[in-house]
């Protein structure tokens, strides 16, 4: 998958190797998308979130001070808050795009990817290269929100997530 810049739509700013199902007719985040020689240029949604730092470190407090149950209900809750943000952007795209009145109405539809397109996070079988992760920081700035990737390609503060998010109404959630 190539992202191009938004400006010119030629200049290649990041590229994406990602992995097919083993299998014939197999899938890929990438056949969501336009194939760049269709020539006009589809559209796509990168996100990061995080609680911040904060919450990591008052958690890592606790732990030391022998806090575990506080410990474990703020990193809970930390964890489920970032969930929760990145779950709050990827419907806010879904409105920007034009189509978030699709959205199911009913929770439990909802739950069951009942609105149009997918958000898919590094470290799971679609994306699973978790350095790939780099490029979505620095296409958008993660440092302003204290967001960076450690030496283990993991995200710093821990409870952040990062994401390509994909309008296309057939792009599900998929194991490779």
């Amino acid at each position: 998958m190539v992202l191009y810049d938004p400006e010119d739509g030629e200049r290649e700013v990041a590229r994406f190797a990602l992995p097919r199902q083993d299998r014939d007719g197999g899938l890929c985040v990438a056949d969501f998308l336009r194939d760049a020689a269709h020539g006009e240029r589809d559209v796509l949604g990168l996100q990061v979130v995080t609680v911040g730092q904060r919450a990591s470190d008052v958690a890592r407090e606790w732990f030391a001070e022998d806090r575990y149950r506080d410990y474990l209900y703020l990193h809970g809750l930390g964890v489920e808050l970032a969930e929760a943000l990145a779950e709050y952007v990827h419907k806010r795209i879904r409105g920007e795009l034009g189509f978030g009145y699709e959205d199911a109405r009913d929770m439990s539809k909802m739950l069951q990817q009942g609105y149009r397109g997918s958000r898919y996070s590094f470290g799971y079988p679609a994306c699973p290269e978790l350095e790939d992760q780099q490029q979505i920081l620095e296409l958008l700035g993660a440092e302003r929100i204290g967001l960076a990737l450690s030496e283990e390609s993991q995200l710093h503060p821990e409870q952040s997530t990062s994401a390509i998010v994909l309008h296309h109404p057939q792009a599900k959630y998929f194991t490779v």
